[in-house]
């Protein structure tokens, strides 16, 4: 039985998207749902991992809702919901809990970032949330993935335990119709898009990010025009102009992540911005910088903070994707259970 192409992607409820999560993920998203039929999710489930404040995470949940829409995601032709509110998710991370091995999870990088030195306070979930990643693919029988090179690593979770369900349980999906003995197809990762490595405005060398202290490292998508120019001008720099070429931009991470933040804002390579800029001061180019962000990211986070003023049409639309979402798991979960032996009434 041949699995249609079907793409799954999401990410957590937690701080503003930023410059990063848009350039590194989102564009992408949008243009995959010209060729592919898309899922894109709310991972609130993931956002549990560690504490988060109720009434906060319900504002999260559609205030990232409300960013999707803004930056392009279009509800009507990808399906867009909240993981919470598809059973599936829970149901099938608990049987990849049961296919995985400790040993995988134990090689897992970024549970010992996250975690830090005090390890035994973390809680199950930030150490098990891998195995909930494999569920949400799995419950759709995604076979691609557009991730960054941070989750890379778990994808390949997902492929091993998709790989060894199907071997376990070869027996019964040849029973259940699946002749070739694979229910699980092995998802593929997707690692494409203009800026797949956008730095913080503060540090070059490190990753932007909502969980950096300063505000001013990132962009946020709910930055108003004011703020996103503000935010440029106040960028880390260094006093040398810019390089003609991208091999001038060798020890200077800062200029390399400006220049490249304006190519993927402007549709234009690295290359020809480094024609038309390339040994000018940083001051001209940041103004140049600032026009283009904040024509581009001043409109999105206008229109997000148009959709966050109305709460029930958010709500709204993730009804309708809940909805749609189920229709998709449910067969899956009901052959997964006939798969592994439980009794369906």
């Amino acid at each position: 039985m041949k699995t249609a192409p079907l793409v799954f992607s999401g990410m957590q409820p937690t701080g503003s998207l930023h410059l990063g999560n848009y350039l590194g993920a989102m564009v992408n998203w949008i243009e995959m749902q010209k060729t592919h039929d898309c899922i894109y999710c709310v991972v609130d489930l993931h956002a549990i991992t560690v504490w988060q404040e109720p009434a906060e995470l319900r504002h999260a949940i559609r205030q990232v809702t409300a960013t999707y829409i803004a930056a392009g995601l279009d509800p009507k032709k990808s399906i867009l919901f909240n993981q919470s509110q598809v059973s599936a998710h829970a149901e099938l991370a608990w049987i990849c809990n049961c296919v995985a091995r400790l040993g995988w999870l134990n090689r897992m990088t970024q549970f010992k970032e996250k975690a830090g030195k005090d390890r035994e306070q973390a809680s199950v979930g930030l150490y098990a949330y891998p195995d909930l990643m494999a569920a949400d693919i799995l419950a759709y029988r995604a076979t691609h993935v557009p991730v960054g090179e941070d989750q890379k690593q778990h994808l390949e979770l997902a492929r091993d335990i998709a790989q060894k369900f199907n071997n376990d349980f070869k027996k019964e999906i040849v029973a259940a119709g699946f002749e070739d003995g694979i229910f699980f197809p092995l998802p593929e990762p997707v690692i494409t898009g203009p800026a797949t490595r956008v730095m913080s405005l503060r540090d070059g060398t490190k990753k932007m990010s909502k969980s950096d202290p300063s505000d001013l490292s990132r962009i946020n998508m709910m930055d108003d025009a004011d703020t996103i120019a503000k935010k440029i001008q106040k960028a880390k720099t260094d006093p040398e102009p810019l390089p003609s070429d991208e091999k001038g931009f060798a020890g200077r991470p800062e200029a390399e992540n400006l220049v490249g933040i304006y190519a993927a804002l402007s549709g234009q390579s690295v290359a020809d911005v480094l024609k038309e800029y390339g040994g000018q001061q940083f001051s001209s180019f940041k103004k140049a910088l600032a026009e283009v962000a904040t024509d581009k990211l001043g409109r999105i986070g206008g229109e997000a903070r148009r959709l966050v003023g109305d709460p029930s049409e958010i709500d709204r639309i993730l009804a309708d994707g809940t909805a749609r979402a189920r229709a998709v798991t449910e067969p899956v979960m009901a052959k997964v259970k006939d798969i592994v032996g439980f009794i369906r009434s």
